[in-house]
């Protein structure tokens, strides 16, 4: 080729802006959690989490206003997780059960630690820490509430959700929570591996979406 390709433009000052708070995000949890992991949640500082993550106390609260988010921040990632899988699914013409079914499924498959099917050791440890700490048990609460919200949000559509959408939200995030904890439950208890899980998890999904479907269809006002 005679010529170079152009430089691409610079990113936009806001987009730097947040691409720096999201990797700071990131920083002080993944340095939070490794402490976590090795000593205990209840063992660990918050002074020696700003420490390891090399930033201040009054820094480290900014980005996470208690201790427990420091732990749970994996969880915040997914937090809108569901209403953006119905809004996807819209626009393509699916309907809210049918995309949060083939989601889950495919997270079933990529083995996402999300939907309890993953037996990496590192992945077993956290969510050892997480069920096994009254305080983020508790803090883990939080995070559901919100998400059942957002995704009733979004099967209410440009209306707003309605008392069938919240219930059809919470009926949705009950099923996915149990869904996740049992597979979790059969690795971490019963001590079998995410491959031999898998079927019997893909035929639960299954189930609990089909036994979703006739009650909850009718709450989703775009159909």
């Amino acid at each position: 080729m005679s010529q170079s390709p152009p430089s691409p433009a610079p990113p936009a000052l806001g987009g730097l802006r947040e691409l720096k708070k999201r990797r700071t995000y990131a920083a002080i949890s993944e340095a939070a959690i490794r402490l976590f992991l090795e000593r205990g949640f209840d063992a660990v500082s918050v002074a020696e989490v700003a420490a390891a993550a090399e930033v201040s106390k009054p820094t480290l609260f900014r980005y996470f206003p208690a201790k427990e988010d420091l732990a749970l921040h994996r969880f915040a990632d997914h937090e809108d997780e569901s209403a953006r899988v119905v809004r996807a699914g819209r626009a393509q013409g699916i309907g809210p059960l049918d995309a949060l079914e083939r989601h889950f499924l495919r997270g079933l498959a990529e083995r996402d630690p999300i939907t309890g099917l993953c037996d990496h050791p590192e992945v077993l440890a956290y969510q050892r820490m997480l069920y096994g700490t009254e305080s983020l048990v508790a803090r883990l609460h939080t995070y559901t509430r919100r998400a059942d919200a957002a995704l009733a949000a979004a099967l209410g559509g440009d209306e707003g959700p309605d008392v069938r959408a919240r219930l059809a939200a919470g009926q949705i995030g009950v099923v996915l929570r149990t869904l996740a904890e049992e597979n979790w439950r059969r690795i971490e208890d019963a001590g079998e591996s995410a491959d031999a899980v898998c079927p019997g998890a893909v035929q639960a999904a299954e189930f609990a979406f089909g036994q979703l479907r006739d009650g909850i269809a009718q709450a989703d006002r775009r159909g």
